[in-house]
């Protein structure tokens, strides 16, 4: 049903890690059972590539008990090696925000409901966050950083809501209607080997389709549903035997140019492992990755880089990356205190964005380094006080 629209005043108001971080990648994982409970998604901290430059969100300030956290985005232009902040400016941002990169280079972002709003303002900008245009969204996004999604060519964007409900706008993303629910996809044939618990990414296929990610309440399938027409079909990675007993959570979902890629969890608590897989084709036929056994460690972030690239944060400082389908995962050296996310750097290694109160300060490693280096930071306004 379409949404009624809301008064305009309201649209904007130092070493490698142990090997043993990666012991086992391509062994098989445990056949034994393990109750199909969906892994956690990981933080809104994360970043996107882009045409025209690459954004990253990430939470300062103070206390959220006190309404003193306040999510900001920042950009790098393409061809600068320097950050600055771009948080679209008129509406508190203590919810969090989700970003959604349109093929054009553009840019989406979403505000999450906070204290008593009830639906979530959007804005998009062309200019790399110079200038902002506003737009909403009548209800609240889910809290996961794969929210919202544009499509490759028309405009439509979709999104997840916090009820589990999955929406899609018109062209321009204006008529916001419903696509679909956690429940009815549960019940519907494509649902049947799955039986999602909750609906945990969204993106469009090269061609167009909607997709969703889901974390399913039976163990052994990758859900991602892919709609054609009226009809959601099961369109998931087909998972080694190894993982039949394993519960899957699609934690990512994301497509740039013409490859979508997904980041899977396999498993539960400390024998969790990530998969990833990329589709040239909406879903028919997949990649995957070898798998990264967490080893006790805890999933924070996960950013998408170019070429269909990923890049993980962990808990104990740790991270991993990896470039291509054909490639591995490799581990970056021990973290900076504080990094709330990471981003691709200019020079082809990555960024650490760490946050310290209201200083964010860039650290850059190249590709085979044994460290990290400062080389950026700023001094973000926090407006203390505004939300209480």
């Amino acid at each position: 049903m379409n949404r009624p629209a809301r008064p305009a005043s309201l649209l904007l108001a130092a070493t490698f890690l142990a090997a043993a971080f990666l012991a086992g990648c391509g062994s098989a994982a445990s056949r034994t059972t393990t109750p199909a409970t969906p892994a956690k998604p990981p933080s809104l901290a994360t970043s996107v590539a882009t045409t025209t430059g690459t954004w990253a969100v990430a939470v300062m300030g103070g206390s959220a008990a006190s309404h003193n956290n306040f999510w900001q985005l920042f950009v790098r232009p393409a061809g600068s090696s320097t950050w600055r902040l771009a948080t679209p400016p008129g509406v508190a941002s203590n919810g969090g925000l989700v970003l959604a990169g349109r093929a054009s280079g553009a840019m989406l972002a979403g505000f999450r409901p906070s204290q008593r709003l009830s639906y979530s303002p959007l804005a998009a900008t062309t200019d790399n966050g110079k200038s902002w245009s506003p737009g909403l969204l009548d209800a609240g996004l889910a809290d996961v950083p794969g929210a919202l999604a544009a499509g490759p060519a028309d405009g439509r964007l979709l999104a997840l809501l916090a009820d589990g409900t999955a929406e899609m706008s018109g062209p321009r993303g204006t008529a916001w209607t419903r696509l679909t629910t956690r429940r009815a996809l549960a019940t519907s044939p494509a649902g049947g080997r799955c039986q999602p618990e909750s609906l945990t990414a969204a993106a469009f296929s090269p061609s167009g389709q909607p997709l969703l990610g889901a974390g399913c309440g039976r163990p052994g399938t990758a859900a991602i549903f892919s709609r054609t027409g009226r009809t959601w079909q099961l369109t998931g990675p087909v998972l080694p035997a190894a993982y039949s007993h394993q519960a899957i959570t699609v934690l990512r979902l994301t497509t740039t140019g013409g490859t979508t890629t997904a980041l899977l969890a396999a498993g539960t608590g400390p024998a969790t492992r990530l998969l990833a897989g990329w589709s040239a084709d909406g879903g028919a036929h997949w990649t995957l990755s070898p798998a990264l056994p967490l080893n006790g460690a805890t999933l924070t972030t996960a950013s998408s880089g170019p070429d269909s690239s990923l890049a993980i944060t962990l808990s104990r400082g740790r991270a991993a990356v990896i470039i291509s389908a054909a490639g591995s995962w490799k581990p970056l050296p021990v973290l900076p205190p504080g990094t709330a996310t990471l981003a691709p750097s200019p020079s082809g290694g990555w960024n650490a964005l760490a946050v310290h109160g209201t200083q964010l300060t860039i650290w850059q490693t190249a590709p085979g380094a044994p460290s990290w280096a400062s080389v950026q930071t700023l001094n973000v306004p926090v407006p203390f006080g505004s939300s209480g």
